[in-house]
């Protein structure tokens, strides 16, 4: 295989290590031989994350980044190492977990070196009063999670992607679970880290209840994506695992009446772990089997923990959902989506079909939900070559909710795959900023948002740019993400 056969799409900004080989032959002697390779394979897995285009891409020969190195440190001290001769070097360094990023967080559209976190795979130890694990951050979701269960507890984190994610990467770009309406996201989770910072320095958060020294620096490092530091350790809130869980679904005639229902259960100061709200055309996707869902709107529920509360919760959310005109659809189709929650095929089967498909997860008040899902689903509608846009609700909050939208088309006459992937994904955006929402929830920038950061955070942006300099003068970690407007340099072509 030659790597030169294959069409770069990002290009423009990569930077070459110009005396590679004895760049290759320092590492080797401070990580050991079977710690880096330059084989055209290894540096093949690392050319994308998990975006859906980038499976368009592979299926035409393209790829999206090109390393040149790719390391598997085992410990703090050899990550430090290889920070100082990147320093020293100017070379970019690209965090590597899992790859379970689909915005591009772990592209390495500059080049440089890969760091592969999965050596720092010890779970080092539960405190049982504390209810606290404490771990590093290479450890798979999955692993982490059974480790828990056998011991009698849950982390109360359940992405998607819990088999193929791990706890660095889901710190890095403030991951959120399926059961995050009980027990929060990711940054409601971490009470504690350990950081290197791009120049080498260890900086430690010890876990702490709560306190009042200052400023949340510690806040600051979550969903970075690679760009301030590289989170080696964390300690995670855990629970005890449930001794009841309930089932529950409904359907609506809206996605008002829906959301009204939930709206109403958590003001009640009741939290199901699991609530996740699909439009009449995801209903139809998904739950086409149950009649009373035909043309509705499903909502699915999930009460958990002790026996009392979650019968009490079960009471609440029934006469919230039969308050709004919900319909009792029983426990089928919440059996259903426990069967089928960790599928991800259907995305996955559009690219051999020449569809350019994809999800955008964005978050919004509750005041502005209805309108934003609206305003989404109309203005996509109208890209040119669209051929599907559909949302579903998976994240409860008291005072607002996170949309999960997904589309997919083809693109027009004149437009690349990459033009009309940009131009729904431009569109959405646009819309949900229109519409008073925040322009992502929980899979974080990456490439894909990088150039909407201004707009979203006004001139918070330009302190932003300014703590990272501050951090990595010599701007080696993760660059081109977050502070770099990167689509926009592409200008749209490929």
């Amino acid at each position: 295989m030659n790597l030169k056969d294959l069409k770069l799409i990002y290009q423009e900004n990569r930077k070459e290590i110009k005396n590679r080989d004895e760049i290759v032959k320092e590492l080797r002697d401070i990580l050991g031989e079977k710690c880096v390779s330059t084989n055209n394979i290894d540096i093949l897995a690392y050319t994308r994350d998990s975006s859906l285009i980038s499976l368009n891409w592979t299926i035409e020969g393209k790829i999206a980044g090109l390393p040149e190195i790719i390391t598997w440190p085992k410990d703090e001290e050899a990550i430090i190492k290889v920070l100082e001769i990147a320093n020293r070097e100017k070379i970019p360094i690209v965090p590597f977990a899992e790859g379970s990023g689909v915005v591009g967080g772990a592209i390495p559209i500059q080049g440089g070196i890969i760091l592969d976190l999965k050596n720092l795979d010890e779970i080092i130890e539960i405190n049982e009063k504390n209810l606290t694990v404490t771990t590093q951050t290479g450890v798979n979701g999955m692993n982490l999670e059974r480790y828990l269960n056998a011991k009698g507890y849950t982390c109360g984190h359940i992405p998607q992607s819990l088999y193929t994610s791990s706890v660095g990467g889901w710190i890095a770009h403030k991951a959120a679970g399926q059961f995050s309406t009980k027990y929060g996201k990711i940054e409601d989770i971490v009470l504690g880290m350990r950081i290197i910072l791009p120049e080498g320095d260890k900086i430690t958060f010890e876990p702490i209840a709560r306190a009042a020294t200052g400023p949340q620096l510690d806040k600051y490092f979550i969903g970075g994506e690679g760009t301030l530091g590289i989170v080696t350790k964390a300690t995670l809130k855990i629970w005890p695992y449930p001794e009841k869980r309930n089932l529950i679904s409904y359907a609506f005639p809206t996605m008002k009446d829906s959301l009204e229902a939930v709206r109403e259960t958590l003001r009640e100061n009741v939290y199901p772990a699991v609530v996740r709200i699909y439009d009449a055309d995801e209903t139809a996707r998904h739950f086409e089997h149950v009649e009373k869902a035909k043309d509705k709107v499903m909502t699915v529920f999930v009460c958990e923990g002790n026996q009392k509360l979650v019968d009490l919760e079960d009471e609440i959310t029934r006469k919230m959902c039969l308050k709004n005109s919900g319909i009792d659809c029983g426990e089928d189709p919440v059996e259903h989506w426990f069967e089928t929650r960790f599928k991800v095929t259907e995305t996955s089967m559009f690219p051999p079909y020449r569809i350019v498909a994809d999800t955008i997860e964005v978050s919004v008040m509750w005041d502005n939900a209805v309108d934003l899902y609206h305003n989404v689903v109309e203005t996509v509608k109208q890209v040119k070559g669209n051929l599907l846009i559909t949302a579903h609700v998976s994240h409860f909050y008291p005072n607002g909710v996170g949309f999960y939208f997904t589309f997919g088309g083809v693109p027009g006459k004149g437009m690349t795959e990459f033009d009309f992937y940009k131009s729904c994904w431009n569109a959405t955006i646009k819309a949900v900023i229109h519409s008073g929402g925040s322009i992502a929830h929980h899979h974080g920038i990456g490439i894909n948002r990088s150039h909407f950061m201004e707009e979203e955070w006004n001139k918070g942006y330009d302190v932003m740019k300014k703590f990272k300099n501050v951090l990595d003068p010599n701007n080696i970690l993760n660059p081109g993400k977050i502070y770099e407007k990167t689509w926009k340099n592409q200008g749209g072509n490929e």
